[in-house]
């Protein structure tokens, strides 16, 4: 780094006390200071100092390029903080950070909690469903939320799905003389009042959660009927193979149901649905999983409604699927991407039979029966065939 014109320095509740030589000597010649305004004030910037715009561009920063720039943020500025989307529109010679403990080093420390074991969400700006797919009993979970008031509405909404058990802390100000921990009850936490940003810290106490195996119960989804059932939906992500980052197209997806289950892996999907109905479900199914960030909904049917999106790793056609859909979905998708497609109907059968010779792969048929009532007695009731084709491009 020859000489970088931007600083991005991490300050805390300390203050000018608890910052680095460093990071001093690049606020003392810097030509424009940006940050919160709890930041200048914590610095002693006065003059120099230009207030973050809300909401949050990192372009006013651009502008000062070439010139002795400093940006102030909370603690670790790369994590939930302006560090790194700086940082992308920056080569590596134009800056340098000078980080300062994270408020979840600072939680963890306070309460002699493992670091490395604890989850760290961002709820200042994101939906309490985020938390959804790491509540289970035990998991110490520490979220950054906006104020006191939202405290207290995160323990009102845990209380409200079965976690009110939970124990939780609320943590203000932490490396600070201001610095105040309190503990709590989830269902007995009074809001606390004040603007402070404030963490607060979960250990899970509850019924539930959300299993980690392929093949979710149904009536966790919101559907009309047409939803890809538990059994058959776990064979599916088994041939899926979801893995994080990667990116489904799920085609027909109906209820979403196979969306959800592989966001819940940490991939990200594209539910493609022609009706809007079941589009509203998969949004709802999405905003109830804390999964609406990682699944698009697109009303539409294929080829049509594919136009524009990301290229997958992975494709599910659950419905609708013809020799033209497939023969234009084919030519899109990259080699080595995998492709699951099912029929429950004997044109759809014979089509994926025909492919099945032409491109290979693993063609499957599943007959699942359930015990059901006969008069006195019980009997199996068999469901229709699936047919399942996957296939790697």
């Amino acid at each position: 780094m020859a000489d970088p014109w931007l600083t991005i320095i991490g300050i805390g509740e300390d203050g000018l006390a608890g910052l680095s030589e460093a990071s001093r000597k690049a606020l003392a010649r810097a030509e424009t200071v940006f940050g919160g305004k709890r930041h200048l004030a914590l610095a002693g910037i006065t003059d120099r100092g230009r207030p973050w715009p809300v909401p949050f561009d990192a372009e006013v920063v651009l502008g000062c390029r070439g010139r002795p720039t400093a940006v102030l943020a909370s603690g670790d500025p790369f994590w939930h903080g302006a560090g790194a989307s700086l940082a992308e529109r920056l080569e590596p010679s134009e800056w340098i950070a000078h980080s300062a403990p994270s408020t979840f080093s600072l939680a963890a420390a306070r309460l002699g909690w493992r670091l490395e074991s604890v989850i760290c969400l961002g709820l200042h700006a994101a939906p309490f469903e985020r938390l959804v797919p790491h509540l289970a009993n035990g998991a110490r979970i520490v979220c950054l939320v906006r104020d006191g008031k939202a405290a207290g509405d995160l323990a009102k909404w845990l209380a409200e799905r079965g976690w009110g058990a939970s124990a939780l802390w609320t943590l203000t100000a932490l490396g600070g003389a201001r610095e105040s921990v309190g503990a709590h009850r989830a269902d007995s936490f009074a809001a606390e009042r004040g603007d402070d940003l404030v963490a607060v810290a979960l250990e899970a106490s509850g019924s539930g959660g959300i299993p980690r195996s392929s093949g979710l119960a149904d009536d966790l989804f919101a559907h009309n009927g047409q939803i890809t059932k538990r059994p058959v939906r776990a064979l599916a992500l088994s041939a899926l193979a979801p893995r994080p980052g990667e990116r489904l197209w799920d085609i027909g997806a109906g209820s979403g149901s196979i969306s959800v289950e592989w966001a819940l892996c940490g991939g990200a999907a594209d539910a493609i649905e022609a009706r809007e109905d079941r589009a509203a479900n998969i949004r709802n199914n999405a905003v109830a999983f804390g999964l609406a960030h990682r699944i698009a909904v697109i009303v539409g049917t294929a080829p049509g409604a594919l136009a524009g999106l990301e290229t997958p790793d992975a494709v599910f056609i659950g419905g609708g699927l013809d020799a033209a859909m497939f023969d234009a979905v084919w030519s899109q998708i990259a080699p080595g991407t995998r492709l699951v497609a099912h029929a429950v109907t004997l044109e759809t059968e014979t089509l994926l039979v025909e492919l099945n010779l032409r491109h290979g792969g693993d063609l499957m048929r599943v007959e699942i029966a359930h015990a059901g009532a006969l008069g006195r007695y019980r009997s199996w009731e068999a469901a229709r065939p699936v047919v399942q084709w996957s296939v790697v491009r």
